[in-house]
């Protein structure tokens, strides 16, 4: 197992063993578990990442930290757009799409108010990041 799987795997014991809240680097930050399946592997995956709420719909960013290439998950959701998402103790099937513009800067824009990170992720790369809503599915 590499070191980023096992720092995702001890932040998803955390998520989980205290209601979705975690501490250190991610204190105060709201974060959810998104499950997907891969794209060549069909197997699940599971990532915890920061997001905010859109009125009824979650708003995930693909940045990989500014990295010249989208994270996994993000290539996962586009091929399997039906995902699993665990906010609190919640889990709840969702639709993925990807934000087309202007939409997709407005909600980036909304991202990096909340956590200027985000901000310097987009100033690390040249490739567009990606924005992805989740929507609840009935």
């Amino acid at each position: 197992m590499s070191s980023a799987n096992d720092w995702n795997t001890a932040i998803i014991n955390e998520f989980r063993a205290n209601g979705g809240k975690v501490g250190g680097n991610f204190a105060g930050t709201p974060l959810l578990l998104l499950h997907t399946i891969g794209a060549r592997s069909g197997l699940e995956r599971i990532n915890p990442l920061a997001y905010f709420a859109d009125g009824e719909r979650l708003v995930v960013i693909a940045s990989k930290a500014g990295a010249p290439t989208n994270p996994d998950w993000y290539y996962n959701l586009v091929a399997n757009p039906t995902v699993t998402v665990e906010v609190g103790t919640e889990t709840f099937q969702a639709r993925a799409t990807v934000a087309e513009e202007p939409e997709r800067s407005q909600l980036f824009d909304k991202m990096a108010a909340r956590n200027p990170g985000f901000a310097t992720y987009q100033q690390r790369t040249e490739r567009i990041i990606p924005v992805v809503i989740l929507e609840r599915l009935a």
